[in-house]
Protein backbone atom coordinates (compact mmCIF):
# COMPACT_ATOMS: atom_id res chain seq x y z
CA UNK A 1 0.00 0.00 0.00
CA UNK A 2 1.27 3.49 -0.85
CA UNK A 3 2.19 6.30 1.80
CA UNK A 4 -0.32 8.35 0.82
CA UNK A 5 -2.90 5.48 1.05
CA UNK A 6 -1.89 4.66 4.55
CA UNK A 7 -2.93 7.83 5.72
CA UNK A 8 -6.41 7.54 4.14
CA UNK A 9 -7.64 3.89 5.20
CA UNK A 10 -8.19 2.25 8.59
CA UNK A 11 -5.95 -0.51 9.80
CA UNK A 12 -7.27 -4.17 9.28
CA UNK A 13 -8.13 -4.68 13.04
CA UNK A 14 -9.91 -1.36 13.26
CA UNK A 15 -11.41 -2.81 9.78
CA UNK A 16 -12.73 -5.42 11.18
CA UNK A 17 -13.84 -4.12 14.73
CA UNK A 18 -16.39 -2.00 12.62
CA UNK A 19 -17.92 -5.00 10.65
CA UNK A 20 -18.36 -7.20 14.08
CA UNK A 21 -20.09 -4.15 15.58
CA UNK A 22 -22.96 -4.02 12.70
CA UNK A 23 -23.22 -7.34 12.69
CA UNK A 24 -21.30 -8.00 9.32
CA UNK A 25 -19.30 -10.81 8.18
CA UNK A 26 -15.55 -9.59 7.90
CA UNK A 27 -14.57 -11.11 4.77
CA UNK A 28 -11.47 -9.53 3.27
CA UNK A 29 -12.75 -7.97 0.25
CA UNK A 30 -15.34 -6.14 2.91
CA UNK A 31 -12.51 -5.27 5.16
CA UNK A 32 -10.58 -3.71 2.04
CA UNK A 33 -13.32 -2.11 0.97
CA UNK A 34 -14.60 -0.63 4.81
CA UNK A 35 -11.00 0.44 5.19
CA UNK A 36 -11.01 2.72 2.84
CA UNK A 37 -14.29 4.04 2.68
CA UNK A 38 -14.64 4.40 6.74
CA UNK A 39 -11.18 6.54 6.86
CA UNK A 40 -12.97 9.97 7.11
CA UNK A 41 -16.08 11.22 6.08
CA UNK A 42 -16.56 10.55 2.84
CA UNK A 43 -18.40 10.53 -0.35
CA UNK A 44 -17.80 8.01 -2.93
CA UNK A 45 -19.30 6.11 -5.79
CA UNK A 46 -18.73 2.46 -6.37
CA UNK A 47 -16.26 3.00 -9.25
CA UNK A 48 -14.41 5.26 -6.67
CA UNK A 49 -14.52 2.88 -3.59
CA UNK A 50 -13.00 -0.35 -6.49
CA UNK A 51 -10.45 2.42 -7.69
CA UNK A 52 -9.25 3.00 -4.71
CA UNK A 53 -9.79 -0.63 -3.18
CA UNK A 54 -7.77 -1.62 -6.12
CA UNK A 55 -4.85 0.81 -5.81
CA UNK A 56 -4.21 -0.16 -2.35
CA UNK A 57 -3.43 -3.72 -3.54
CA UNK A 58 -6.99 -5.18 -2.95
CA UNK A 59 -8.34 -7.68 -5.71
CA UNK A 60 -12.30 -6.67 -5.69
CA UNK A 61 -14.67 -6.64 -8.65
CA UNK A 62 -16.98 -4.34 -9.56
CA UNK A 63 -19.76 -6.52 -8.30
CA UNK A 64 -18.21 -7.51 -4.84
CA UNK A 65 -17.81 -3.41 -4.92
CA UNK A 66 -21.63 -3.05 -5.31
CA UNK A 67 -22.96 -6.31 -3.11
CA UNK A 68 -20.61 -4.65 -0.21
CA UNK A 69 -22.00 -1.25 -0.69
CA UNK A 70 -25.21 -2.23 -0.90
CA UNK A 71 -25.18 -4.56 2.54
CA UNK A 72 -22.88 -1.89 4.26
CA UNK A 73 -26.22 0.58 3.12
CA UNK A 74 -28.85 -2.25 4.38
CA UNK A 75 -26.66 -1.89 7.94
CA UNK A 76 -26.93 1.90 8.17
CA UNK A 77 -22.99 1.94 7.96
CA UNK A 78 -23.72 4.68 4.77
CA UNK A 79 -26.48 7.01 3.00
CA UNK A 80 -26.96 6.17 -0.48
CA UNK A 81 -27.03 9.26 -2.11
CA UNK A 82 -28.72 9.61 -5.66
CA UNK A 83 -27.73 12.76 -7.06
CA UNK A 84 -29.60 11.39 -10.62
CA UNK A 85 -30.53 7.79 -11.97
CA UNK A 86 -26.97 7.09 -13.36
CA UNK A 87 -24.95 8.80 -10.42
CA UNK A 88 -24.87 7.12 -6.44
CA UNK A 89 -22.79 8.04 -4.02
CA UNK A 90 -22.01 6.24 -0.58
CA UNK A 91 -22.18 8.94 2.29
CA UNK A 92 -20.00 7.48 5.14
CA UNK A 93 -21.38 10.33 7.55
CA UNK A 94 -24.92 9.00 8.58
CA UNK A 95 -25.88 11.97 10.78
CA UNK A 96 -28.44 13.79 9.27
CA UNK A 97 -27.67 16.51 6.85
CA UNK A 98 -28.29 17.67 3.24
CA UNK A 99 -25.90 18.71 0.08
CA UNK A 100 -24.46 20.51 -2.30
CA UNK A 101 -23.88 18.22 -5.94
CA UNK A 102 -21.91 20.46 -8.01
CA UNK A 103 -23.11 19.75 -11.37
CA UNK A 104 -19.96 20.54 -13.60
CA UNK A 105 -17.37 18.81 -11.05
CA UNK A 106 -19.50 15.93 -9.94
CA UNK A 107 -18.32 16.80 -6.47
CA UNK A 108 -21.00 16.29 -3.57
CA UNK A 109 -20.16 17.83 -0.16
CA UNK A 110 -22.12 18.35 2.85
CA UNK A 111 -24.78 20.92 4.22
CA UNK A 112 -25.21 21.17 8.12
CA UNK A 113 -28.56 20.34 8.28
CA UNK A 114 -29.57 23.17 10.59
CA UNK A 115 -28.91 25.41 7.52
CA UNK A 116 -31.71 24.38 6.10
CA UNK A 117 -35.26 25.11 7.45
CA UNK A 118 -38.36 22.55 6.07
CA UNK A 119 -41.55 24.26 7.64
CA UNK A 120 -43.76 21.72 6.35
CA UNK A 121 -43.96 18.93 4.66
CA UNK A 122 -46.99 16.93 3.12
CA UNK A 123 -49.73 14.76 4.38
CA UNK A 124 -48.56 11.04 4.05
CA UNK A 125 -50.18 8.26 2.81
CA UNK A 126 -52.30 6.78 5.20
CA UNK A 127 -50.34 3.79 6.99
CA UNK A 128 -47.23 5.13 6.32
CA UNK A 129 -44.30 7.62 8.76
CA UNK A 130 -41.50 9.43 7.33
CA UNK A 131 -38.08 7.74 7.09
CA UNK A 132 -36.18 11.27 6.45
CA UNK A 133 -35.64 13.96 4.57
CA UNK A 134 -33.05 14.00 1.64
CA UNK A 135 -32.34 17.37 0.09
CA UNK A 136 -29.52 18.18 -2.53
CA UNK A 137 -28.71 21.26 -3.44
CA UNK A 138 -27.64 20.92 -7.27
CA UNK A 139 -25.10 24.20 -8.17
CA UNK A 140 -23.11 24.41 -11.41
CA UNK A 141 -19.99 27.59 -11.93
CA UNK A 142 -20.84 30.80 -12.29
CA UNK A 143 -19.93 31.37 -15.67
CA UNK A 144 -21.01 35.39 -15.40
Amino acid sequence: MSDSLKNQTLTKDEGIALLKAHDVTPTQQRVDIARILFARSQHMSAEQVMLAANRAGADVSKATVYNTLGLFAGKGMVRQVIVDSAKVFYDSNTSPHFHFYNVDTGKLTDVDERQVNITRLPTLPDGTVTDGVDVIIRVRQDKS
